[in-house]
């Protein structure tokens, strides 16, 4: 049994027959940080990384003001931008791209080899990926029609020398299954080559797939492709494996 009381607009509590209190309300700086604490404990528990910090880049002009800053977060090798933001009057100078590049090095003093974030289609999604900032998803549904995009970029390789492919692969009829655990296989094998998947996309009868990979150099995608395990798993799979047409794409 359970009984609801209204605290105030937009806080309401339940209370169980246990006694325990469920509560929904506004911000919560308590709450935060005790759920933050908690997940640290757990993800460090589960990962072995334990050096997660704060990351931020502000610049201030003669009179002290806040001309821009960005804030993000380092975590197991791995870098992420929270938020960034350049005073309306600063814009088109360029601090947004010192900001990011002094987040970018800070990262790699760190012991970073990658760096993620997102921004809406009506913030600046020309500007990250001007800064070699490959697309990885999107999420539609924004208001006002707009599309929130999510980014990557390697903190080790050569943007410049990066390869990006589209692998259009159709399974056969009667192999379906053992097309995917081959996929599923093969596409494990990417990352000792510097290769990553960036999207695998499925067709609803499962004999089609889309698969959209970023290798950070020609010379990883030609060693991947000599790769003897994958050339392993393609015998045994025979006749049954599957047919596949690889282009080559950039950035429209």
């Amino acid at each position: 049994m359970t009984t609801e009381n209204g605290t105030g607009a937009g806080a309401v509590d339940t209370v169980r027959a246990d006694g325990a209190i469920l509560h929904v309300g506004g911000a919560d700086a308590e709450l935060e940080a005790r759920i933050g604490r908690e997940l640290t404990a757990f993800n460090n528990a589960a990962t072995g990384a334990d050096d997660e910090a704060d990351l931020s880049v502000g610049v201030t002009d003669a009179d002290g003001e806040l001309v821009g800053g960005l804030t993000g977060w380092t975590w197991g090798g791995r870098a992420g931008l929270n938020t960034m933001w350049v005073r309306a009057d600063r814009r088109h100078q360029g601090w947004g791209g010192r900001m990011l590049r002094a987040a970018e090095e800070e990262a790699r003093c760190r012991g970073c080899t990658e760096i993620s974030v997102s921004s809406f289609s009506f913030q600046a999604p020309g500007f990250y990926r001007r800064h070699g900032y490959s697309d990885t998803g999107i999420r539609d549904g924004i208001p006002g029609g707009h599309v929130d995009h999510h980014f990557w970029k390697s903190l080790v390789d050569d943007p410049a020398a990066a390869l990006r492919l589209v692998a259009l692969v159709e399974l056969a009829t009667d192999a379906v299954e053992a097309g995917q655990r081959y996929e599923d296989q093969v596409l494990a094998l990417l990352g000792r080559h510097g290769g990553r998947l960036e999207r695998r996309l499925r067709t609803g009868d499962g004999r089609r797939e889309v698969h959209v990979i970023r290798f950070a150099s020609r010379a990883g995608y030609e060693s991947f492709l000599a790769d003897p395990e994958r050339a392993a798993l393609r015998a045994a799979l025979g006749d049954a494996a599957p047919a596949a047409e690889v282009l080559e794409v950039s950035e429209a």
